[in-house]
Parts: structure tokens; sequence; C-alpha cells
């Protein structure tokens, strides 16, 4: 009996897989750390893949 693999995460277009980075902000806070903020990408929020989509079929969708 062979072994079925799970076939490999398709990775997002938009960010190339680095879905989430820091962005300081300039400036220390009181206590002496640099201010960040995280962003995230737009089209897989944040997780860097995206998902298998089913093919839609698109005869008479234009009019």
């Amino acid at each position: 009996m062979t072994h079925r693999t799970t076939p490999p995460p398709r990775i997002c277009p938009n960010c190339d897989g680095f879905a989430s980075a820091a962005i300081t902000l300039g400036g220390r806070d009181p206590h002496g750390r640099l201010r960040t903020i995280t962003a995230h990408c737009p089209a897989c929020q944040g997780t860097g893949t995206t998902h298998r989509r089913a093919r839609r079929n698109l005869e008479g969708a234009r009019a």
C-alpha cells in the first residue's frame, strides 16, 4: 500500500511567503524599545499561503 503525501502549500504570489513584516515607527518608547507595528499581507491575511481555488466555469458570465 502506498502512502499518499499531502501537496505542498501554495505560496502567496503577492508576498512570496513573507506574509508579515515589522515596521519601525521611528523613535523609542519610555522603556527604550523600538516602536514597531506589524503589517500583514492583505491577499493571504498573514498566512503566506493561498488556497487552491475551485475552477469555475466562466462561460456565459460576460454579457
